[in-house]
């Protein structure tokens, strides 16, 4: 049980940040959304996760390991499809320039939202993790 709530909150953080990081991903209605994510997305990556990486282990093995992504986007677009207040919207990237490293503008789809916010709940959610243990 212990593990379980754990597991939670820690997703529940990870959501949380990537939704002040990332505009492109929302929620709407509160607290009590958020936490309805945190449930679904905890749910979603203890039941779903582990049957996607099953089905896509021929593809992750042929481009070793390359596509492993792509379970993280599919976990985070179930989320959008059952929880109605969290949503993927386009978001335009104003760019980044700081002592001669620049990343331009870009103009991020939501296919590409869910890439990059999927990318950075797992970088947080590995982090979380690490710390609790």
């Amino acid at each position: 049980m212990k593990t379980l709530l754990r597991y939670f909150l820690i997703n529940l953080v990870s959501l949380w940040a990537t939704t002040k990081i990332i505009p492109g991903l929302t929620y709407t209605g509160g607290a009590k959304s958020l936490i309805l994510g945190g449930a679904a997305f905890m749910a979603i990556n203890l039941l779903l996760v582990p049957l996607l990486r099953i089905l896509f282990l021929p593809l992750n093995l042929l481009t070793l390991g390359l596509f492993a992504w792509l379970t993280n986007v599919l976990a985070l677009y179930a989320l959008t499809t059952i929880v109605s207040d969290f949503q993927l919207l386009p978001y335009a990237f104003t760019g980044f320039s700081s002592g001669g490293f620049n990343i331009p503008a870009y103009e991020l789809s939501p296919f590409l939202v869910a890439v990059v916010a999927s990318f950075l709940i797992g970088m947080i959610t590995h982090f979380l993790q690490w710390l609790a243990h």
